[in-house]
């Protein structure tokens, strides 16, 4: 079992890569699969017993009652009951079951694979679950950067009216309305502190810890999204290819293919070499001091009520239920592809027009602060361009961020976080 590292809580500063290190030693669904991949492997050497002999060691003791018995029903062991202690073994090998067997362990190391690959998928989801954690929490910091910017802003302006207002260059109205901008820029505050809070302990859910992450988080630079110079069809093959769930899917397919081949090879015969030996150090005088004898075993099932049958139809139809499983996770992989494609180009798009939209609401809210301590100007329209300066401060903090938690959707789409 891997060792579970130490929690970065104490760190100064904590990086994308320490954290998906960290969630990836860490949590309890990523070590869960690791074990249940393990414990697929066992089932191969389970299934492959079969091929090798069973040997049995006995050792048997018997005070007859009646010393005139000379048969027993049911059980014969020896050819006549009598007084004896006798230790000895037994060997039975498997000849042949025509296939059967070897149809089984294919099945046991299908399962395996598509085991190892569910396993893939929760490294890539974990991956997964940590990236967006950590691009949400420095989304809601920068969030709460520009909402703290805004409360400045807006106390200072408030002063200055409130100044104003006392040597009677401004109305109490106008003083008013800057009292109402400060208190909301305030409330906005309070909100963006509590979506920091709410970010860093989904984060440390991902990261499998107990305790808030407190560390600073290094900032991510913008990359250039390779995925999406590549049409949403090309990727789409790529992800048919990698994607881990889709492998284990077709897999589970394969294995049961071969479990149905292995219960329709149940009405074939079966033949064992059998072998038993052993020593009889106290027994009536009648019987020898050892015992030997081999043989062989050809089963040839007859009749069973269509046992058999029932299962060969019940094993055909899972696999053909598996297959059009595999069919219809293709299906939502191609559109989970295409929709986080989408999803992530708009959100590329949208962090050049939200720079444009906080340029310009920038300058608007200057031309308008001039225009109010020129006295050209209303409070109405300052204060309007004041909560639109706001608004284009969050969202241009904010979509540099959803970006990069779309782009890391993309690479769970296409198979590329495993």
């Amino acid at each position: 079992m891997a060792q579970v590292a130490p929690a970065p809580a104490s760190l100064q500063t904590l990086t994308l890569a320490q954290a998906e290190a960290t969630a990836l030693t860490n949590q309890p669904r990523m070590l869960a699969a690791q074990l249940r991949s393990q414990a697929s492997q066992e089932r191969i050497r389970e299934t492959k017993s079969s091929f090798f002999p069973t040997i049995q060691f006995n050792a048997t003791g018997v005070q007859v009652a009646d010393t005139g018995t000379s048969t027993a029903a049911g059980n014969i062991t020896t050819s006549s009951v009598s007084d004896r202690f006798a230790y000895g073994g037994n060997l039975t090998q498997l000849i042949t079951d025509f296939g059967r067997t070897s149809a089984l362990v294919g099945s046991a190391r299908s399962t395996a694979e598509a085991q190892n690959d569910l396993a893939t998928l929760t490294h890539a989801q974990v991956r997964l679950n940590v990236r967006e954690a950590y691009y949400q929490v420095l989304g809601a910091e920068a969030v709460l950067r520009a909402a703290l910017a805004a409360q400045a802003n807006r106390q200072l302006i408030s002063r200055q009216i409130s100044a104003l207002a006392q040597s009677e260059l401004k109305s109490t109205l106008d003083v008013n309305f800057a009292k109402v901008l400060e208190s909301e820029a305030e409330l906005a505050v309070v909100r963006a502190q509590s979506a920091v809070a709410r970010q860093r302990a989904q984060l440390a859910t991902a990261m499998g810890l107990q305790q808030p992450v407190t560390a600073a988080l290094s900032d991510v630079a913008l990359p250039q999204n390779e995925s999406l110079s590549l049409t949403p069809d090309d990727l789409l093959k790529e992800a048919q290819s990698q994607r881990a769930d889709l492998n284990a899917a077709q897999a589970q397919q394969h294995a049961a293919s071969e479990f149905a081949l292995s219960e329709k090879r149940l009405s074939y015969p079966t033949l064992n070499v059998l072998a038993s030996a052993g020593q009889i150090p106290y027994h009536d005088h009648t019987l020898h001091d050892d015992y030997a004898a081999a043989g062989f075993n050809l089963s040839i099932p007859v009749f069973n009520g269509g046992r058999f049958a029932a299962r060969r139809n019940e094993a055909e139809q899972e696999a053909g239920a598996r297959a059009h499983d595999v069919q219809q996770l293709k299906l939502e992989v191609g559109e989970q592809v295409r929709d986080s494609w989408y999803s992530a180009d708009e959100a590329y798009k949208s962090i050049d027009v939200t720079s444009r939209l906080l340029a310009e609401s920038k300058e608007a809210l200057r031309l308008a602060q001039d225009r109010y301590e020129a006295g050209l100007g209303s409070i109405v329209e300052l204060n309007e361009a004041q909560l639109n300066e706001t608004s284009a401060e969050i969202t241009a903090a904010d979509a540099t961020y959803t970006y990069l938690t779309r782009s890391a959707q993309l690479d769970f789409a296409t198979g590329l976080l495993n």
